[in-house]
């Protein structure tokens, strides 16, 4: 298995639509670890570590997000992998 990192940008109606909490749950879900936070501008700043073909799921997720979120458009880029111990909002 291939660890690596992601961080990616989401840019939309994101923010107070519980959006942290469900990427959250999603990341758990796929055994990812990093975090979910608000950004001053509005947009949702996602770290996650884990293998690549989870990350590649997460990926797949984010470009829809919960129900009441409006996803326009992700940034992705790659970084160094972090090993956490779990996955954070807030």
């Amino acid at each position: 298995m291939s660890q690596q990192g992601n961080q990616i940008i989401v840019h939309g109606r994101v923010q107070m639509v519980g959006f942290r909490y469900a990427t959250a749950q999603q990341a758990q879900q796929l055994g990812l670890t990093g975090h979910a936070i608000n950004l001053a501008n509005g947009d949702v700043e996602v770290q996650a570590f884990g293998d690549k073909s989870e990350l590649d799921k997460l990926i797949i997720w984010l470009r829809e997000g919960p129900d009441a979120a409006q996803v326009d458009a992700l940034e992705i880029s790659s970084i160094d992998y972090k090993k956490l111990s779990r996955f954070t909002q807030g």
